[in-house]
């Protein structure tokens, strides 16, 4: 069974991230399915708009940390030392730029949150044009606490330095009506409206022709890739395989595999552990 889903309505292209059983979790075809998907949409002359969401009870809880940090996946997330930087880059490249053919996409791209969009999956819904969120989902990037780096760097580009600061120095969750009054996503609305606001906004644009939606996106995108978005991901995506090879990620990775990756977040997330001395915070110490 597929783990993005496409489906054409009339003049909207509807992706859907299809792991509801791990909440949408990131593996390694998710990311390639989901610029498959893109692409088809780009490919229909009569599709104005895409909406993204994901099934079941989450947009995307981020990686898949059973798999990527309990276990190590493919073996290219930790490798064994002396690790290779650029083999890294290559590997975590690949994803960063599968999640930016949402940006790249012709096609506006609205994401529609619900649950969670966090760690890796806040950097899909990042990439989307316009975010409309639940005002009881949440969103943000934990694994800045320790293993990993957002590598689409799309917070800064949204929040501006001090708001991108306090979202990335800390790894807090925020929900969607904080996440509006950041001015991260467009808005946040009841759960129970999430579908209606997202289907008036996209019948909306689709009334609009493809080639006038094309022409806007490809403005403002240009504005901020003016400002260095392709040199700024170069950095971040080395960077997160920088902080799952430091001392520290292999102390989190450690501790995944010997409690088990939820007891692992939770302690990261609480700040009760630390990972450079591999030891519980001592209170007060």
């Amino acid at each position: 069974m597929a783990k993005v889903v496409y489906e054409k309505d009339g003049r909207i292209g509807r992706i859907t991230l299809n792991r509801p059983e791990v909440l949408n979790a990131i593996d390694d075809e998710v990311p390639a399915e989901l610029a498959d998907c893109v692409a088809r949409a780009n490919a229909d002359p009569s599709v104005h708009v895409i909406v993204l969401s994901g099934k079941g009870d989450a947009f995307c809880a981020g990686y898949d940390l059973a798999y990527y940090a309990e276990g190590n996946g493919n073996g290219q997330a930790t490798q064994d030392m002396p690790w290779d930087p650029m083999k890294d880059y290559a590997f975590m490249m690949r994803n960063t730029e599968a999640f930016m053919s949402l940006w790249r996409s012709y096609r506006p791209v609205i994401c529609k949150v619900h649950g969670f969009a966090v760690a890796g999956g806040s950097d899909i819904a990042m990439c989307s044009d316009i975010t409309v969120m639940a005002e009881d989902a949440r969103i943000g990037y934990m694994p800045v606490r320790v293993w990993g780096c957002p590598t689409t760097a799309m917070w800064v580009y949204r929040l501006g330095p001090e708001k991108a600061k306090r979202m990335l120095f800390t790894g807090d969750k925020i929900d969607g009506r904080e996440a509006e009054k950041l001015g991260l996503v467009l808005k946040a609305v009841p759960a129970a409206d999430l579908d209606r606001e997202v289907e008036a906004l996209a019948e909306r644009m689709a009334t609009v022709p493809v080639n006038q939606l094309m022409m806007q996106k490809l403005v403002v995108n240009q504005a901020i890739e003016a400002m260095g978005l392709k040199q700024t991901q170069m950095f971040a995506t080395i960077f997160d395989g920088i902080t799952r090879h430091s001392p520290e990620g292999i102390n989190f990775k450690t501790r995944a595999e010997q409690v088990g990756w939820k007891q692992a977040v939770r302690e990261r997330d609480a700040g009760t552990f630390d990972w450079t001395q591999n030891r519980p915070i001592n209170p007060g110490g």
